[in-house]
């Protein structure tokens, strides 16, 4: 069993930054595939970014690529989401999930565990 608390969610000024952070439990945090996803209001949970326990390897989606930046301490058991340069469309409940898959880990399905989520509200 592994939980999962996101923080650093607030409210920001387009342009502004941000940076988010999921706490893991257990022993093991270094074996899972790390990624974060969010959800707009009456939109589908979309992915945003994942960093593989492997060997720290980053995926983006295209519409956050050169604004945002996944990391994770291992030592902490912790996954960050900087996120600079945000823009209203930004706006949504971040949420920070881990997953044993070595593949296909920008989707949700793939994941096995989730956090409650972190509201980013970026006003224009």
């Amino acid at each position: 069993q592994v939980q999962l608390v996101e923080s650093g969610g607030g409210l920001v000024q387009a342009g502004g930054s941000l940076k988010l952070s999921c706490a893991a439990s257990g022993r093991t945090f270094y074996r899972y595939a790390m990624g974060w996803f969010r959800q707009a209001p009456g939109k589908q949970r979309d992915f945003v970014a994942t960093i593989r326990g492997t060997d720290g390897g980053t995926t983006y989606a295209d519409s956050v690529k050169g604004r945002f930046t996944i990391s994770r301490d291992n030592a902490k058991n912790t996954v960050y989401l900087q996120m600079n340069s945000l823009k209203p469309e930004d706006t949504a409940v971040y949420y920070c999930a881990a997953t044993t898959a070595v593949g296909l880990t920008t989707r949700p399905t793939r994941y096995d565990y989730w956090g409650q989520g972190t509201q980013v509200t970026v006003s224009s």
